[in-house]
């Protein structure tokens, strides 16, 4: 006897809809292409972000020093 496949079942983590994770969503985790958009603008605009310490400044390569002795005149 075949065993029976369940559907996991996750939730959008734009709106929160229940929706089922298959590769046949080409949109997964999201539910749709336009809550896909919204969570792709809201990295965009830096409202999500990714926990850790500041990437240095590319502007000053001295940026990282922290003692001012030390930096190259």
């Amino acid at each position: 006897m075949p065993e029976a496949t369940t559907t996991r079942l996750v939730a959008c983590p734009t709106c929160r809809q229940s929706i089922a994770w298959t590769t046949d969503n080409p949109n997964r985790p999201f539910c749709s292409e336009r809550c896909r958009m919204i969570d792709l603008g809201a990295w965009a605009a830096e409202d999500h972000r990714i926990p850790g310490e500041k990437a240095l400044d590319e502007q000053d390569p001295n940026s990282y020093r922290k003692d001012p002795d030390d930096w190259e005149e």
